[in-house]
């Protein structure tokens, strides 16, 4: 019995490489097997959240009404979706620059440079045209023709 919750919960203890991990739920009718595979899609949900947060910077938003707040997270969210896009439609998968043991698949951050690099590219005004109005609506233009 949980005391916090005042209900029964089930307790799973996982033993991951060097460490063990322990899983709570209160859903009694699942199976360990489905326990662990809820926590692994939940971690999933969890690293996009750091990415989003950390990688893209919506975490150090100095917004200070709802709206303003509503409006910059949904800006992040697009960039990530759309980083997100341009990784899925790569030919090949980018190295990644800090590899991990254990690890082939790239990150976000490898995703990122290679967007920064291609914008650094003297061929990116064929895809982005430098406009003569303000150049900070020219991109914002152009991510949300992209996104339409």
């Amino acid at each position: 019995m949980l005391k916090t919750l005042k209900r029964p919960f089930q307790v799973v203890w996982v033993f991951r490489r060097t460490q063990w991990i322990v899983l709570f739920t209160t859903d009694l009718s699942l199976s360990v097997t489905q326990i662990i595979e809820y926590y692994g899609a939940r971690w999933k949900i969890e690293s996009r959240f750091k990415e989003l947060k950390q990688d893209i910077g919506s975490q150090k938003s100095q917004c200070r009404n709802a709206q303003a707040v509503t409006n910059h997270l949904n800006f992040c969210m697009m960039a990530t979706t759309l980083t997100w896009i341009y990784a899925d439609r790569l030919k090949t998968d980018p190295e990644r620059r800090h590899k991990v043991k254990g690890r082939a698949s790239f990150a976000f951050p490898d995703i990122r440079r290679i967007i920064a690099e291609a914008a650094l590219d003297p061929d990116f005004e064929r895809v982005c045209p430098k406009y003569s109005s303000s150049p900070v609506n020219s991109v914002v233009a152009v991510l949300l023709r992209m996104v339409a």
